[in-house]
């Protein structure tokens, strides 16, 4: 089973910006791979907010590809994994909005959600955010950089598995009554959590 952490970070508010794509590869229980690809968003606005987040200028980008020549070189990692991300339903309106700009057809691959687990996991930390995982786990990363991002998602993802006792991260859901999220060619299913 592949399974891979993702993060996107964005230009400006609008979802298809994004400018950049952090990728954590996971394999037998621990992080084995980590890429970050810049992009060059079609719509080249980028907002002083969105700078402030992540430090990504236009100037960074020019030369970079844009989001379908970016993303095809990940295409057959892909194709059937179970990825994650720290608050998917935003990066994957990113991934939508991106796609739809380019009027490409969504991956099928389903998706979990790393702060809805945290939060079901380790109600009793003060906030689920990326930096306060880091903290509970003892990692030091740089906020908003897309790969240390994706890198914290996924080792959040394992401690989450090992707190639980699961073998794999695709168990996860099972054991906390989690619907993973879907992409498929004709839309998407959300990633949600029964209700206690």
């Amino acid at each position: 089973m592949k399974t891979i952490a993702i993060d996107f970070e964005t230009a400006n508010e609008q979802r298809g910006s994004a400018c950049s794509v952090g990728l954590a590869w996971i394999e037998d229980g621990r992080v084995v791979r980590v890429e970050e690809r810049l992009i060059r968003p079609r719509d080249m606005r980028f907002s002083s907010f969105n700078i402030a987040i992540h430090g990504i200028r236009p100037d960074h980008v020019e030369d970079a590809g844009e989001f379908p020549e970016v993303m095809d070189e990940f295409i057959d990692d892909f194709r059937g994994a179970t990825m994650i991300a720290h608050n998917a339903a935003f990066d994957f309106s990113v991934w939508r909005a991106c796609l739809d700009q380019y009027r490409q057809s969504y991956p099928e691959l389903s998706y979990l959600c790393s702060v809805k687990m945290a939060q079901k996991v380790w109600p009793h930390l003060i906030s689920h955010k990326l930096n306060i995982l880091a903290q509970h786990l003892g990692l030091s990363f740089l906020h908003h950089n897309a790969a240390e991002d994706a890198a914290v998602c996924a080792e959040a993802s394992i401690a989450i598995a090992r707190s639980l006792e699961v073998m794999h991260i695709h168990d996860i859901p099972t054991a906390i009554g989690m619907r993973a999220g879907r992409l498929f060619s004709g839309g998407y299913d959300a990633c949600t959590l029964r209700k206690q």
